[in-house]
């Protein structure tokens, strides 16, 4: 089984927050791969990756990133792949990631999601591959579904609280 999602984090200490994106990938049936890289502290190897995505496969890369932010962007200027920004809780709760990823230059886009929302660069990611795969597109579909049945269930769940003053 060959990886079509490789998820990128500076380091472990991000995986609290991945592991939603992991989770995902894992219950739609969608090969991925994890792994560390630091666009600071091991930047050849970072340029290595990006360069040779594409060729082994790959077809979106999810980076995670925090406070400085640089991992996406230094992964989305050396491949021509779609690159899904995460920016993680910091120092400043996230707004100096997120405008780290954010504010890219032309040529160089990197999609980007809320602060700490690594399930919806997971769902971005399942949403590009489902252009091209029936399969995932089927599983993406009843997973969506899932989400209208998670929200109808609350609201029967919310009628059934009873207060003096409560008009529904």
């Amino acid at each position: 089984m060959k990886p079509l999602v490789s998820i990128i984090m500076g380091s472990t200490s991000d995986l609290p927050v991945m592991e939603k994106a992991c989770q995902l990938l894992n219950e739609l049936q969608v090969p991925f791969e994890v792994n560390a890289l630091s666009a600071h502290r091991t930047p050849e190897a970072v340029e290595e990756f990006a360069c040779g995505a594409k060729e082994r496969g790959l077809k979106v890369i999810i980076a995670a990133a925090g406070m400085a932010a640089a991992l996406p962007g230094v992964i989305a200027a050396s491949t021509t792949l779609p690159v899904i920004g995460v920016p993680i809780k910091g120092m400043l709760d996230g707004l100096d990631a997120m405008l780290s990823i954010i504010q890219m230059p032309p040529g160089i886009p990197v999609a980007t999601v809320g602060v700490n929302a690594a399930q919806n660069a997971a769902i971005l990611a399942v949403e590009m591959l489902a252009l091209s795969d029936e399969s995932i597109a089927q599983r993406l579909a009843v997973y969506k579904g899932s989400l209208k049945a998670k929200i109808e269930k609350a609201n029967k769940d919310l009628a059934e609280l009873k207060y003096d003053y409560k008009t529904n």
